[in-house]
C-alpha cells in the first residue's frame, strides 16, 4: 500500500517499486490525498475544479501503467493538508489499511520529499500514524478487522533537485534496483500530461538518478538491527 499526496507522486516517487510489485504478482493499492488543484503546473484548465478532473485522470493513467491493483484518489485539499483534522484522516487511512490488508507500507519521509512540500510532510505523519493504529483496538473502537502490516518504509534518495533548498533525508536502508521498470516509470509520468514543464526541469534526474528508488524501512513486526537491502518484499513472499 502506498500513499501520496499528489497526483504524479505515485510515480515519480514511488513508480519503480509498484511496477516491480506488479511484476511479481504482488497486489498494490495506492490512496493520493488530493487531486492537485494548487498545482503550478496547469495545462488548459480553466479553474481548480478542471484541473483537478484532469489530474485525477492522469492519475488513474499512470496507475494503469505501473499496473496497480487498486488505486483511489480522496477529497482533501491540495496544498491544505496541516489543517486537516488529523484523527479523522488517520481514521480515513486505518479504514482503508484494515480492508486492503498491506504486508508493507510506503510513503514519504517526514522530510516532505525533494522539494519539501507540506502536503507531503502530512501524508508520511497521516500514514504512520494509520500504519501503527490499525492494530489497536483502542484508537478506532468501530473497527472490526485490526490489521498489522508488517514493515512501514520512507523514501529517500542520494541526491537533491537542481534549484530546491536541499531535505534533510532518513538514511535508507533499502536501494531498490528499478532498471527494468524504469520506462514505465517514465512513461507514467508522461501520462500527468498536464505536468509537462515539471518533466522538463526534472529530465536530468530521471537520466542520472533514474536506475534506483532508496527507502528507509521505520517500523517492522520484530526488533532488528538497520542493515542494507535490495528488496521491500525479502522474506514475505509466499
Amino acid at each position: 500500500m502506498c500513499v501520496v499526496a499528489h497526483p504524479d507522486d505515485e510515480c515519480f516517487g514511488f513508480g519503480g517499486a509498484l511496477a516491480l510489485a506488479a511484476d511479481r504478482g504482488i497486489e498494490t493499492y495506492v490512496v493520493c490525498l488530493t487531486d492537485g488543484q494548487a498545482a503550478t503546473n496547469r495545462g488548459d484548465a480553466a479553474s481548480g475544479e478542471a484541473l483537478g478532473a484532469m489530474r485525477r485522470e492522469e492519475f488513474r493513467a499512470s496507475c494503469e501503467v505501473l499496473g496497480v491493483t487498486e488505486y483511489e484518489l480522496l477529497d482533501y485539499q491540495d496544498a491544505q493538508l496541516e489543517f486537516a483534522e488529523f484523527s479523522v484522516a488517520v481514521g480515513r487511512l486505518v479504514e482503508r489499511m484494515q480492508r486492503f490488508r498491506p504486508d508493507v507500507v510506503i510513503t514519504f519521509g517526514g522530510d516532505g520529499g525533494q522539494n519539501s512540500h507540506p502536503d507531503h510532510m502530512m501524508a508520511s505523519m497521516l500514514t504512520t500514524a494509520a500504519f501503527h493504529w490499525a492494530g489497536q483496538a483502542k484508537r478506532y473502537p468501530d473497527a472490526t478487522k485490526l490489521h498489522k502490516a508488517k514493515r512501514l518504509y520512507y523514501l529517500s534518495a542520494d541526491f537533491s533537485i537542481p534549484g530546491r533548498p536541499p531535505a534533510m533525508r532518513i538514511p535508507w536502508t533499502v536501494v531498490l534496483d528499478i532498471r527494468s521498470a524504469k520506462e514505465r516509470k517514465l512513461k507514467a509520468f508522461l501520462m500527468h500530461v498536464s505536468q509537462a514543464p515539471l518533466m522538463e526541469k526534472v529530465k536530468m534526474v530521471f537520466e542520472e538518478h533514474g536506475d534506483d528508488e532508496r527507502y528507509a524501512l521505520v517500523a517492522a513486526m520484530e526488533p532488528q538491527a538497520a542493515r542494507m537491502g535490495t528488496d521491500l518484499f525479502e522474506g514475505l513472499d509466499g
